[in-house]
């Protein structure tokens, strides 16, 4: 005797969907907020943007890692700055022309980080060519 599974769509909370498409929730139409999203619609809002969802990655308001990310510090370096809100666009280029003290310290301890990476993982990958290869029974 077989039994029929039937597929079941797989499905997500808006704020999943909107942290996948890197936008911020609150600015999203109310349907998409309000409802639920599929796999296959998440995929579609990839592959071919609707209006909306074009002007909300263009302009913003942005969430915060994307704000961070364009700004080239990490969120816990906004929230040091006191940036603790979405930005639109417009805002985040502001703060880059006016380059305050707190986001020049900020991108000066994220270009660190990004060093201590590169040069932990080199050492990582010495580490391992040096080491003999386990032997087998």
């Amino acid at each position: 005797m077989t039994s029929l599974k039937s597929k079941t769509t797989q499905t997500m909370k808006p704020a999943t969907a909107a942290k996948k498409l890197g936008i911020y929730l609150n600015a999203a139409p109310a349907e998409f907020q309000e409802g639920v999203v599929s796999r296959e619609e998440l995929n579609t809002l990839q592959a071919d943007p609707p209006a909306w969802l074009q002007e909300l990655r263009r302009n913003g308001p942005h969430p915060r890692p994307v704000v961070a990310a364009k700004l080239g510090v990490s969120v816990s370096g906004l929230a040091r700055g006191g940036v603790t809100e979405a930005l639109t666009t417009e805002q985040i280029e502001a703060l880059k022309t006016e380059n305050p003290a707190w986001l020049e310290r900020e991108r000066t301890i994220q270009a660190d980080v990004r060093k201590e990476a590169v040069r932990i993982k080199e050492k990582n990958e010495q580490q391992a060519a040096a080491t003999p290869p386990a032997k087998t029974r």
